[in-house]
């Protein structure tokens, strides 16, 4: 299992995958908002969805991971 973790502080303004999604490296994950801009978290890596670790409108500190993808099952 792989975290994409956020890379700034921000709220979670949209969510662009869904559990269980095929996902590449570079791939949108979610939407960050912070200070009026979108910044996206990309997949770090190939693999696919398991776990989306947060919601819509939550608060996220640098460095929370924010989706689990599990690179195990290939891309």
């Amino acid at each position: 299992m792989i975290d994409a973790k956020a890379e700034i502080v921000g709220n979670v303004w949209k969510i662009v995958v869904r559990e269980g999604d095929q996902v590449g490296p570079g791939d949108p994950l979610i939407v960050l908002e912070t200070m009026k801009m979108e910044i996206p978290v990309h997949a770090p890596a190939h693999g696919h969805v398991s776990r989306i670790l947060v919601a819509e409108g939550q608060i996220v500190q640098e460095g929370d991971p924010v989706v689990e993808i599990d690179d195990t099952l290939g891309a």
